[in-house]
């Protein structure tokens, strides 16, 4: 009799613990599954109206013009690891990328496609960036410099997909607002996501210019969407500035 008793008790104990964790169970249905954890990855990405009024001596500005597709759309500036960089990379390498002499670092391999829409997407790879971006960060995050472009360039491509470049553009000589841009971002990517932003801006004249964004992702596969809900929520040092007019220096 004990024996069956105590068989009876922890069948209902089993019944009773399935249940509560089902009732614990938070509900995604109809939701994308995303990669759990905290921020790992930061994909920076830059305005070149507002980078290159606020920068108009950067080497990465002069070919920039306000008639052309960077103009409207958001540039690949780099995908990083937090706090990790150069992995694998020698001390030498490390100072020679640093120094800013990126044309003179060992030049990347990569798919002429990969090529093409690398050069369309970062102005400054004509000077190097891709090649210095590649030893800092991209160590760091892939096998090679193809796995790691084509990944960072499939996550811009959604971005610039979005109603994003859309808002910058509007806003071109007025105001941009870290509340726009978040409840921008909840709008395209999910519920949440904007918390996962910050506003990049730089001080010309007095008065803080928006010269592009950093967007917190999670580590691993998925789409850009997936990749931020899995990432944490971060705090902006700038929350508003200047959206320039493009051409403008």
């Amino acid at each position: 009799m004990k024996t069956k008793a105590a068989l009876c008790f922890r069948c209902l104990f089993s019944f009773l613990s399935a249940c509560l964790c089902l009732l614990a169970a938070p509900a995604f249905a109809g939701t994308e599954a995303a990669p759990a954890g905290a921020a790992r990855e930061i994909l920076s990405v830059s305005w070149q109206p507002g980078y290159c009024a606020a920068r108009p001596k950067s080497r990465g500005c002069a070919d920039f013009s306000a008639a052309g597709p960077a103009a409207k759309r958001f540039s690949l500036h780099s995908r990083f690891q937090i706090r990790n960089s150069y992995c694998g990379v020698e001390a030498d390498l490390q100072q020679r990328a640093r120094k800013g002499k990126w044309t003179e670092l060992p030049e990347i391999t990569l798919a002429s496609g990969t090529r093409e829409r690398l050069l369309a997407a970062m102005p400054a790879a004509r000077i190097g960036l891709d090649r210095r971006q590649w030893l800092k960060s991209g160590s760091c995050l892939a096998t090679s410099a193809e796995a790691y472009y084509s990944r960072s360039l499939d996550l811009l491509d959604q971005l610039n997909a979005s109603p994003l470049p859309a808002l910058f553009s509007g806003k071109a000589g007025g105001v941009m607002t870290l509340a726009e841009v978040r409840a921008a971002f909840d709008a395209a990517f999910g519920p949440g996501a904007g918390e996962r932003v910050r506003l990049a801006c730089r001080k010309t004249a007095g008065q803080p210019v928006v010269i592009g964004l950093t967007i917190g992702l999670a580590a691993g596969e998925g789409t850009l969407s997936a990749l931020i809900g899995g990432a944490v929520p971060v705090k902006s040092r700038c929350t508003e500035g200047i959206a320039a007019v493009a051409g403008a220096r």
